[in-house]
């Protein structure tokens, strides 16, 4: 309708638009990355930066070749493969062969994201899809983890990073135990200061949870994350290890170590919060972050392997539609449906 020049336009929601598209919030991402990234290369030397830069460059190809492949364009201009690949890279252990990092880059792109159609349609983080795809297919590649700020980290490399495909690599001489699995395995706790500076061993990316969760803060600031999935994550977590230690302390470890520990801060800030794998509402946000929680806990308390953030955020991803559809708000007037007769 139009009248002296104007036009009314009727449209479906959003009508209220935030001026970010995707390119702005890939970006800031980025940006929120820097600091654990510039810590990984601090803490682990050439071998981490190795890792990343390899781990980035699968990941493009990928993308590039199934942008080809689909007759499409792809999303190499926005910066979210980029994001998948820093993501992918932090979450693989320091001096892991390069060969493997390109499989697991070409696989979590390829079959988690490209096959779906791309950007948008995953239901997976694809990060996570090429880290479990490794967890399967190399477990002592992806169990094999180098001390943090050792000595000649940047004059040379492990000797399993350039390991030839399919070679069996040594990891003899670059080999450590994370706090996680000092816990499960010897019930030894690290500090909590430690394990919030970074002065473990680990994933490339996991160490400093404070870098970590001040990405996130940038992140909630910007309005580009939802908060209510870490905080219902990371709250299930603290809450469920609190009264699990109050009730056998020597049995359980404390909160701030399982908070700290492993890839949880990580996994809570830049990988459940995926816009496309995770719940839009409210409600399927708080639900998604608390299952997520609860999974960590049950995995790493009971389960045979020390950690289990990939494994929880994996199974979030897949309840995320049924959590929508059962938290979706009723639409103003409608009824309910009548059963048939």
């Amino acid at each position: 309708m139009s009248a002296a020049g104007r036009t009314l336009e009727i449209g479906s929601s959003p009508h209220f638009l935030s001026g970010y598209d995707v390119g702005v919030i890939m970006r800031n991402v980025i940006l929120a990355l820097i600091p654990t990234v510039l810590f990984a290369v601090v803490a682990f030397g050439l071998a981490a930066l190795a890792t990343l830069v390899v781990a980035v460059a699968s990941c493009v190809a990928t993308e590039w070749v199934a942008g080809r492949v689909r007759g499409e364009p792809g999303s190499l201009g926005d910066g979210s493969v980029v994001i998948t690949g820093l993501l992918y890279g932090l979450t693989l252990p320091p001096g892991s062969p390069l060969w493997v990092v390109a499989l697991g880059g070409i696989v979590g792109v390829g079959l988690g994201k490209s096959l779906f159609g791309g950007l948008g349609r995953n239901p997976f983080n694809p990060a996570l899809v090429g880290r479990a795809f490794l967890q399967a297919a190399v477990p002592v590649a992806m169990t094999t983890y180098g001390p943090a700020f050792a000595p000649g980290r940047f004059t040379s490399l492990p000797s399993a990073t350039l390991a030839l495909p399919f070679a069996r690599p040594e990891f003899d001489t670059w080999s450590g135990a994370t706090p996680l699995s000092r816990w499960k395995f010897g019930g030894e706790l690290t500090g909590a200061e430690e394990l919030a500076f970074g002065f473990v061993g680990g994933s490339t990316g996991e160490t400093c949870a404070l870098l970590i969760a001040l990405g996130g803060l940038y992140l909630i600031a910007r309005n580009m994350m939802s908060w209510r999935i870490p905080l219902a994550m990371l709250g299930t977590v603290g809450l469920a290890s609190a009264a699990l230690h109050a009730l056998a302390p020597d049995t359980y470890p404390p909160a701030a170590f399982m908070l700290l520990s492993g890839g949880l801060m990580l996994g809570a800030t830049f990988m459940a919060t995926d816009m496309v794998a995770s719940p839009l509402t409210h409600a399927g946000c708080w639900i998604y972050g608390a299952l997520m929680g609860a999974i960590v806990v049950t995995i790493r308390i009971w389960g045979a392997m020390p950690e289990g953030v990939m494994y929880a955020i994996l199974l979030g991803n897949a309840a995320s539609p049924l959590i929508e559809r059962m938290v979706q708000p009723r639409v103003f007037g409608a009824r309910p449906a009548r059963a048939a007769p």
